[in-house]
């Protein structure tokens, strides 16, 4: 196949940002509508649902990329430690067990079962015939572990954030719609005017001025988004929105380029091919990651503390 053919088939750049946009706000449309269901049933129900085929899909994704790259982990082990993982942490913070849902039980909760998944994995390790690589093993397990399930757990910790009712919803709205207008300004401004290289070894199409547009973007989505819903979200100010439109928005280019650096040891494009324009899963979450835990240690430390 002659190189003119191949270009030919290659989709431009406004089609894959066309594609990409479609795709994010469908998926996310679905997700919102459902958070914001008035049947508590529902809301729960599905948001949890979605949570856990998010995390085990990337974490799956995640141990693909280790796999290809010629690392060896206990799949099934970190994909099972993902799901109690997630569910443990919803049954905490909705208090079907009896707890409160306070973020310090929650906390003590995923303390000690990291505790104890370290230990299983080292018995898991015990037992096996053919694996010699332990720290290896190991170490890619646990980690795969805390870069999807773990980190999109606070994404839950928003959402049920005891302090603020029903504005944890609107939080997560909130740092969904600021990280994604920043992956849309670093898109559009990198493609258009982009000369700059970020660091082209990681990943060559980021440029210093798509950093600069995704701060623009995401500061301008959360300046706005705050002045419309700020009544919801208690503890929301104009200098609140404007730090953090720009805390998200260079976490969120951090999160891109690290989930980046992982494709490229793994020679791959995409860490997936289950979604329409985006990729996998982890193409999806890649800014997402770094930003739920900010947004809750903000939310915590700073918008709702005394």
């Amino acid at each position: 196949m002659s190189n003119a053919v191949v270009a030919a088939q290659a989709p431009s750049k406004s089609q894959v940002f066309l594609r990409r946009l479609i795709t994010s706000v469908v998926l996310w449309t679905v997700i919102i509508v459902a958070l914001f269901s008035t049947s508590t049933l529902v809301s729960n129900g599905v948001f949890i649902l979605i949570m856990i085929f998010l995390g085990l899909t990337g974490l799956a994704e995640f141990y693909g990329l280790a796999a290809k790259r010629g690392l060896v982990c206990f799949n099934w082990c970190g994909l099972l430690g993902g799901l109690l993982l997630m569910l443990g942490a919803f049954l905490n913070l909705t208090g079907h067990i009896g707890t409160t849902g306070s973020p310090a039980r929650v906390n003590d909760f995923e303390t000690g079962f990291i505790i104890l998944f370290v230990l299983g994995l080292c018995v898991r390790q015990f037992i096996s015939r053919n694996n010699t690589t332990g720290i290896a093993s190991i170490a890619v397990t646990l980690f795969g572990l805390m870069y999807v399930p773990w980190l999109l757990n606070f994404i839950q910790k928003i959402n049920f954030f005891t302090a603020i009712g029903e504005g944890g919803k609107f939080y997560v709205l909130y740092f969904i719609v600021v990280t994604k207008f920043s992956d849309t300004g670093a898109y559009a401004v990198g493609s258009l005017i982009g000369r700059h290289k970020m660091i082209p070894r990681v990943s060559p199409g980021k440029t210093w001025e798509g950093f600069g547009g995704a701060i623009l973007f995401s500061t301008a989505a959360s300046v706005i988004f705050a002045h419309f819903f700020g009544a919801k979200m208690p503890g929301m100010r104009l200098l609140h929105a404007v730090i953090l439109g720009v805390i998200l928005s260079v976490a969120a280019v951090i999160g891109d380029l690290i989930e980046s650096l992982f494709k490229r040891e793994a020679g791959v494009k995409d860490s997936g091919r289950l979604i329409p324009g985006i990729g996998g899963i982890l193409d999806l979450l890649d800014s997402l990651l770094f930003n739920a835990p900010i947004m809750y240690l903000y939310l915590r430390h700073i918008l709702t503390h005394p």
